[in-house]
C-alpha cells in the first residue's frame, strides 16, 4: 500500500494523522512503518493522510520527512520557522488536516498506532464524536513525575469546570465537527487537553498500558511539565484569583482583631517597648503573602498581555500538502462500510 496516491473514494473515510515532531530523527521511520501497517488493516474503511509537523527540529527530522514524502504521497509535512512548542504544532496540524476524521498522535510510539482501529470503530459503530487514549499504568515513568501528574489532574478537576481524566494523553481521533470546534479556540496560551474537554462532544476513553519511547529521548523535563500544568490551571480556572481575594479578606480580619487587641492591651497594661521580634515576623509574613498574591495576579496579567498582542500561534517556513485538497464533509456512518 506504500506510495499509494489515489484515495478519492468518497464512500471511504479519510483519516489525517497529525504527528508533532521535535528532534525525532531516530524514531520517525519506525513510526511511519507502524502507521502504514495500521493503514493497511483499515484500507477498506479509510484512506490515510500522514501529516508531520516539524516543530523547529535541529536534527535531521525535516530531511526524514522530505524523504518519506518522496516515496509516499500520503505523507505531508509542515515545518516551522523555529520551535513554537507542541501545542502550536498540534494546532497547525489540525488547521491543515484534510480528513473528515483527524487523529493527534506522537511520533515516539508511546501512542500505539494500532489503537486507531478501535478509535475508528468507536466513532463509526458506536456513535462517538471522539475516541481518546487513557493510560491505566505508568510503568517506566519516573515516580516523581507520575506523582505530580496524578495530583495535577485532581487539582485541575477541582479548580475548573472541565472534565479531566487521570492518565489522559493528547492521543485521540476526532470527527471533523469536533476539529472545527477546537480550531475556533484560537488562544495563544494553549492547553489542548482542557480545550478538548471544553468544546464538549461525546468522547469514549480507551485504556492502554504505558509504552516507553521506541528511540530517542523525551523532550519533556519535570520543570517543563510543571510549567505546562500551571498553564492548564491558569487557562481554565479563576480559582487562584478567588484565593487571592480570600487571603486578602482573612488578613483584613486578622489586622482588625490585632488592632482591637493592641488597643485593649495598651489601655490595661500600658505600651511597653518589647515586642519588636513578633512585629518583624508579622511584617515579613504579610509581605511574603502580598508578593505571592501579586505573583498570581501577574501570571494572569501576563497571559492577557500575550493574548492582546495577537501574535500568530506559529509561523511555517515550509508547507508541503497535496494539491488536490478538497473541503471535507462529514461522512455519515451508513456511507462508510
Amino acid at each position: 500500500m506504500e506510495g499509494q496516491e489515489n484515495y478519492s473514494n468518497t464512500k471511504k473515510d479519510k483519516i489525517t494523522a497529525v504527528v508533532p515532531c521535535y528532534n525525532e530523527e531516530e524514531v520517525i521511520d519506525l513510526f511511519y512503518q507502524e502507521i502504514c501497517r495500521v493503514a493497511e488493516q483499515m484500507f477498506e474503511q479509510a484512506d490515510f493522510e500522514i501529516l508531520f509537523v516539524n516543530d523547529g527540529s535541529v536534527d535531521k527530522t525535516l530531511e526524514k520527512m522530505k524523504k518519506l514524502r518522496q516515496q509516499d504521497r500520503r505523507v505531508c509535512y509542515i515545518s516551522f520557522s523555529r520551535n513554537f512548542g507542541k501545542e502550536a504544532a498540534m494546532y497547525a496540524g489540525l488547521e491543515h488536516a484534510t480528513g473528515n476524521l483527524v487523529a493527534v498522535i506522537d511520533a515516539d510510539l508511546q501512542h500505539p498506532p494500532k489503537l486507531l482501529i478501535e478509535m475508528y470503530r468507536s466513532i463509526r459503530s458506536e456513535g462517538y464524536d471522539s475516541a481518546a487514549a487513557c493510560r491505566v499504568s505508568r510503568k517506566g515513568e519516573p515516580k516523581l513525575r507520575s506523582f505530580v501528574s496524578r495530583k495535577f489532574y485532581r487539582v485541575l478537576a477541582k479548580l475548573s469546570k472541565i472534565e479531566v481524566v487521570d492518565g489522559e494523553v493528547d492521543y485521540r481521533l476526532m470527527s471533523r465537527q469536533m476539529v472545527d470546534a477546537v480550531l475556533k479556540m484560537s488562544e495563544r496560551n494553549r492547553f489542548t487537553k482542557g480545550i478538548f474537554s471544553w468544546v464538549g462532544f461525546h468522547t469514549k476513553w480507551i485504556p492502554y498500558k504505558n509504552v516507553e519511547r521506541a528511540a530517542g529521548k523525551t523532550k519533556w523535563s519535570f520543570w517543563k511539565l510543571l510549567k505546562y500544568s500551571l498553564e492548564g490551571i491558569i487557562g481554565f480556572s479563576t480559582v487562584p484569583l478567588a484565593l487571592v481575594s480570600g487571603i486578602g479578606v482573612l488578613f483584613c480580619i486578622g489586622a482588625f482583631i490585632t488592632i482591637v487587641y493592641i488597643i485593649i492591651k495598651t489601655l490595661l497594661w500600658g505600651d511597653p517597648v518589647g515586642g519588636w521580634p513578633s512585629l518583624a515576623c508579622m511584617v515579613l509574613g504579610i509581605s511574603g503573602v502580598q508578593l505571592f498574591c501579586m505573583g498570581i495576579l501577574g501570571q494572569y496579567l501576563g497571559k492577557i498581555y500575550l493574548e492582546v498582542k495577537n501574535r500568530p500561534i506559529y509561523l511555517a517556513s515550509i508547507v508541503e500538502m497535496n494539491h488536490d485538497r478538497e473541503e471535507m464533509k462529514e461522512v455519515k456512518p451508513e456511507d462508510s462500510v
